[in-house]
């Protein structure tokens, strides 16, 4: 039984640490990999889930990569599997950081880095598309959420309003329309 047990610590730990690892440009850049790793490859959570765990993600403390892999680390091992999956989030980068601290000076200015550097901002907002595309198949499934789409998209875009805001008057607003929805209906 233990066995097991550890298994799916160690499961946690380096898929996480994968992730964590071969992920570039943040939070929003990882959400296709642990899409295909969390949702389609082990089946740990949902898309749903992935979509909630990232929503309160974005508007709790720290980073949202880290706090998704804490969720979904609770999710399948209580506390000690999201601390799990929050230790191997974060290892990679603390390795590849601390390497890069100790080199970066010497190569920041060449031209080669910075070049290569441009492009990987492009493949990251390639990904951040892919999986902005993948989520809004399950996100907007009626008129009503493509109001909310189409309200939150417009006021974050024009507004400095702050992005927890919005997910509190998303949340709000989804309520109100479900409770009417379910009020019409009995």
């Amino acid at each position: 039984m233990m066995s097991g047990s550890m298994n799916t610590y160690l499961d946690l730990f380096f898929t996480f640490a994968r992730i964590g690892g071969l992920t570039f440009g943040g939070g929003y850049a990882m959400l296709p990999i642990l899409q295909r790793e969390v949702v389609e490859k082990r089946r740990w959570v949902t898309d749903e889930e992935l979509m909630d765990y990232y929503a309160v993600g974005q508007c709790t403390p720290g980073i949202i990569a880290i706090n998704t892999a804490t969720f979904i680390g609770n999710r399948r091992k209580g506390a000690s599997g999201g601390i799990v999956a929050t230790l191997g989030m974060i290892f990679p980068s603390l390795i590849i950081i601390t390497l890069i601290a100790a080199f970066i000076s010497n190569f920041a200015d060449l031209a080669v880095v910075k070049n290569a550097f441009a492009g990987i901002r492009v493949c990251v907002f390639v990904l951040i598309l892919q999986a902005i595309w993948k989520l809004q198949k399950r996100a907007l499934i009626d008129r009503a959420t493509g109001i909310i789409f189409a309200l939150v998209f417009l006021l974050s875009v024009f507004t400095g309003l702050s992005p927890i805001l919005f997910v509190l008057l998303s949340g709000l607003a989804g309520i109100i329309i479900q409770g009417k929805k379910a009020g019409g209906k009995g």
